[in-house]
């Protein structure tokens, strides 16, 4: 067995609070040791990651915590994407590349190394993984769950949670249509609309797993309705990402708080996947003809999203997040997470 990881971790948190895996350098090893240290589970995000990289967070938070955590992994999907469609969206992005000084990158699809990483959690387990995007083969959690490791699939459908419970998963993540960054579906043919507490209760009707919830919560009152909807534990993402431990960039973290956005929308923009991100000019401008082609798209834009982070531009940065980002806060994120455990 891995570190303090018994069958039925959910159950054994001293604080019904996890934070949320934010992939893109967001969820630090030290943002997940300040949940843990307040008595929630945190998680690290090893999507974009190495299976060398991931390992040396993994590491890292090891040093920090002796409390279980976390591990999250993006289930690759098929290359289906359309060259011409992929041609025409750089085109559209060249003005952008160009005003911040710099080129396209290539609309590469790739595995995100999913097999490497699960060879890297078998020989060295952690206490849970979770899988976004899909579900892995039942003998892929099948092995994770031999070496110990508890097995959490984020779902956004009734269907998924099924096919998820049918595939051996421990629990699930039930992600309502309020979450901000990726939608966690595990076909990206259309956008999620069904908000988390109707979403919960349509997966508690379909399988007996425990769940987490997630989507929208940002305080206590938030996590109380999803825990007496039926989750176990709920789950903060957007709420965390002003907090110092947070890896997000100084502008993503600013934007949160200016009045200048004043809502989110779900879009392909930056990366050809669905995600909910603050509405800024980028997203006006591109949104609607953005390809859907992850992760090729994702690489596409990723010169310009580093470039517009480096130049403090807001409205050509990804800028994720939930509805309820007016709630995030700078303070730390030990402090987040017991104020939302004390008002629980």
């Amino acid at each position: 067995m891995s570190e303090g990881c018994g069958l039925g971790l959910l159950h054994e948190l001293d604080v019904p609070v996890i934070a949320a895996p934010m992939a893109g350098g967001v969820s630090t090893p030290e943002l997940a040791a300040a949940a843990n240290a307040a008595g929630g589970l945190g998680f690290l995000a090893a999507g974009y990651l190495s299976a060398e990289a991931m390992t040396e967070r993994i590491g890292r938070l090891r040093a920090l915590t002796a409390r279980p955590f976390g591990v999250n992994v993006f289930v690759p999907d098929r290359d289906a994407a359309d060259p011409r469609a992929l041609s025409a969206y750089r085109q559209r992005l060249a003005a952008d590349a160009a005003r911040l000084g710099v080129e396209t990158g290539p609309a590469l699809w790739g595995d995100d190394a999913y097999r490497d990483k699960l060879a890297a959690l078998r020989a060295d387990p952690v206490p849970m993984v979770s899988f976004t995007f899909g579900c892995p083969a039942p003998d892929e959690i099948a092995a994770l769950q031999r070496a110990g490791t508890e097995v959490l699939v984020t779902v956004t459908t009734a269907e998924e949670a099924a096919a998820a419970d049918d595939a051996g998963a421990a629990a699930l993540c039930v992600q309502g249509a309020e979450a901000g960054g990726h939608q966690a579906s595990f076909e990206d043919t259309h956008e999620r609309t069904t908000p988390l507490a109707q979403l919960l209760a349509e997966v508690r009707g379909r399988v007996r797993l425990p769940v987490v919830a997630a989507g929208g919560i940002t305080d206590a009152a938030s996590a109380g309705r999803a825990l007496a909807g039926g989750a176990l534990a709920a789950q903060l993402g957007t709420a965390l990402l002003r907090t110092p431990e947070s890896g997000a960039s100084a502008v993503h973290k600013d934007a949160l708080a200016r009045e200048r956005f004043t809502r989110t929308v779900v879009t392909r923009a930056f990366s050809g996947r669905r995600a909910r991100a603050l509405a800024n000019r980028f997203v006006a401008e591109h949104g609607g003809l953005a390809p859907g082609a992850y992760p090729q798209v994702h690489h596409m834009t990723a010169p310009i999203r580093a470039a517009a982070a480096r130049a403090a531009d807001a409205d050509t940065l990804h800028l994720w997040a939930g509805t309820g980002f007016r709630s995030a806060s700078e303070l730390p994120t030990a402090r987040v997470v017991a104020g939302v455990a004390a008002g629980l």
